[in-house]
């Protein structure tokens, strides 16, 4: 696990937050965590996330208790390439019943909801869920700070550029990790300014950066650590993977374990997958504590 460096300072392989505030009790993040993706949407790029009935969401839920995964990332609004924007009264709709069954049957499961719209996240957080994971980063709709505040949820803060219609469309960095550093830093002066107590970092692969700035930021994930915050690595099938390998995200679970693995020898605390068996399994291997 070797050491980073950036402008000739040194950052040491380290975890600097070892508990998340959930539900009002600290939860201890000293082991990597698995964050399970379920999609309540009909065009998420991976269809197997998808879910279009409660069975389906019990049989995923039942899953994830018996391989000690303790969060579902639930969303209704993909942002695979060519996503269209769905509105907020949409997505509530497709979130109504999947939160309330999976707050009333499986409690020993924490919900967070892929959402960058407040009043989705203000739905959510009445209704069941426990943080807020917002691929736009606050930057389109700052308000979402305030509503994590109110209801002192933890906010997973992800690095992008763009309107919500175009957040796949390249971006130019003079060096894309110094730049997403000082990006997200940027905003998470202004979280902690609505009151928001507890933030996860997310760098973002795949959004607004090339293949070859994926895996700068992913060979540097260290350097993260240097904002105190725990590392939330979303590569699960994306096409960072599966356009190197010439492949589709159907055949990219290899490279996907590949990759997880490479981001927890760099201290990454939350996996967020598509595939939890095998995640699971990089962390028994590994055995990190």
């Amino acid at each position: 696990m070797g050491n980073s460096n950036l402008f000739g300072v040194e950052v040491k392989h380290f975890r600097s937050n070892h508990t998340l505030r959930l539900r009002n009790k600290l939860v201890s993040i000293d082991e990597p965590m698995i964050m399970a993706i379920v999609n309540a949407t009909p065009d998420s790029f991976h269809a197997t996330s998808r879910i279009n009935s409660q069975l389906e969401l019990d049989a995923v839920a039942k899953n994830c208790v018996r391989k000690n995964v303790k969060i579902i990332d639930l969303g209704a609004h993909s942002t695979r390439p060519g996503y269209e924007v769905i509105a907020a009264k949409e997505q509530i709709v497709r979130l109504k019943p999947f939160l309330s069954r999976l707050r009333s049957k499986f409690p020993e499961l924490y919900v967070s909801v892929d959402t960058s719209l407040p009043d989705v996240a203000r739905f959510a957080l009445e209704n069941g869920a426990d943080l807020i994971n917002d691929v736009e980063g606050g930057r389109n709709f700052p308000e979402i700070f305030d509503v994590c505040a109110e209801f002192n949820a933890p906010y997973i803060l992800v690095h992008s550029r763009g309107n919500p219609d175009a957040l796949h469309q390249k971006a130019s960095y003079e060096n894309v990790t110094a730049d997403v550093l000082m990006e997200l830093s940027c905003q998470i002066q202004k979280i902690k300014h609505a009151g928001v107590k507890d933030i996860i970092l997310d760098l973002g692969f795949g959004f607004s950066k090339s293949l070859e700035e994926n895996y700068e930021l992913l060979k540097n994930l260290n350097i993260f650590h240097i904002l105190n915050f725990p590392l939330l690595c979303g590569i699960s099938r994306k096409s960072m993977i599966y356009k190197k390998l010439n492949a589709s995200s159907e055949l990219a679970l290899n490279g996907t374990t590949i990759l997880n693995t490479f981001a927890l020898m760099r201290n990454a605390t939350i996996l967020r997958v598509h595939d939890i068996d095998e995640a699971q399994e990089i962390i028994k291997l590994l055995n990190i504590p």
